[in-house]
C-alpha cells in the first residue's frame, strides 16, 4: 500500500481525494495536513506538520501557496516524494519547488487532468499553425477559488507563448478604450462563480475565421485521478522535477 500524506486535507480537493484513496486497493491516507485539527476513524488530521509522526511514502498537496514552506520543508526532511497540485505560485515560490527537487522527486502541475494537459499541448500546436491569429484565453471556476487566473489558464499562456518564441504578453481582462489591439497580447479572463468546477477555453481569431478548443471538468475527481497517477508514477523516480507530460505521455 502506498502511505499518502494529504495536504488540505478539509479543502473541497483533499475531500474528495481522500474519498478516493479509501475505495482504492492500492492507496492509504497516512495522515492529512490542514489548517485545522481533526481525528478521522482511520487517521489524524494535524494543523501542525512538525507534529506528524506517521510515515508517508508520497505528499499530495492540494492546499494553497500559504502551505509551500512547511510542505517542502516536511518532504525534505523526511525524504518523501511530493505531488503539488496547488495553485497560484509566484517565481520565488517555483524557484524554491525546483531546488526542492534537487533532493526529493517532485510533480508541479496547474492541473492533473489528462484532459486538460492535451488541451495545452494542442494550444501550442494551435499557435504555431495558426501564426497571426490572435489569441485569448477564458477561465471560470467556483465563487470560492482564491487565485486568478487559474494555474491551468497560465499553463495555457505558456504553451501558446512558447509556440511564438516568447513574444506574448498577457493582459488581464479589458477596461476602458484603446486605439487598436496590440497583436501579441493574449487577454486573461476569469470567471468566480456558483460551483463551477474549472472551465477553460483557448480561442484563437483571424480574419473571418475562429478557431477555439475548451474543456470542461464536470468534477473534481479528475484532477484526484490524475494527482493519484502521478503519485505512484514517482515513487521509485529519482530526485528532480518532473514534468506531468511524461507521466501522462502527451506529446514531446
Amino acid at each position: 500500500m502506498i502511505r499518502v500524506l494529504v495536504s488540505g486535507a478539509t479543502g473541497a480537493m483533499g475531500e474528495v481525494l481522500i474519498d478516493l484513496i479509501k475505495k482504492s486497493e492500492d492507496f492509504k491516507v497516512s495522515a492529512g495536513f490542514s489548517k485545522e485539527d481533526k481525528v478521522c476513524d482511520e487517521f489524524t488530521i494535524y494543523s501542525d506538520i512538525k507534529k506528524i509522526k506517521e510515515k508517508s511514502d508520497v505528499i499530495i498537496d492540494f492546499s494553497s501557496k500559504d502551505s509551500l514552506d512547511s510542505i517542502l520543508s516536511l518532504a525534505l526532511d523526511k525524504n518523501i516524494s511530493l505531488v503539488i497540485a496547488s495553485t497560484g505560485f509566484d517565481d520565488k515560490d517555483l524557484e524554491k519547488i525546483k531546488k526542492a527537487s534537487e533532493k526529493v522527486p517532485i510533480v508541479q502541475s496547474g492541473n492533473f487532468s489528462l484532459g486538460v494537459n492535451v488541451m495545452v499541448y494542442v494550444s501550442k500546436l494551435l499557435s504555431k499553425l495558426l501564426d497571426g491569429f490572435e489569441i485569448e484565453i477564458i477561465e471560470a471556476h467556483h465563487n470560492k477559488k482564491r487565485d486568478a487566473p487559474s494555474g491551468t489558464a497560465n499553463m495555457l499562456f505558456d504553451a501558446v507563448n512558447e509556440a511564438r518564441d516568447n513574444k506574448l504578453s498577457k493582459l488581464y481582462g479589458r477596461e476602458g478604450f484603446s486605439d487598436s489591439r496590440n497583436p501579441n497580447e493574449v487577454g486573461i479572463h476569469s470567471l468566480r462563480a456558483g460551483s463551477i468546477n474549472g472551465d477553460h477555453e483557448v480561442v484563437f481569431a483571424g480574419l473571418d475565421e475562429v478557431v477555439s478548443i475548451s474543456h470542461h471538468a464536470q468534477s473534481k475527481k479528475i484532477f484526484a485521478i490524475g494527482a493519484l497517477k502521478v503519485a505512484k508514477y514517482i515513487l521509485d523516480k529519482e530526485n528532480g522535477l518532473i514534468d506531468i507530460k511524461e507521466i501522462l505521455d502527451i506529446g514531446e
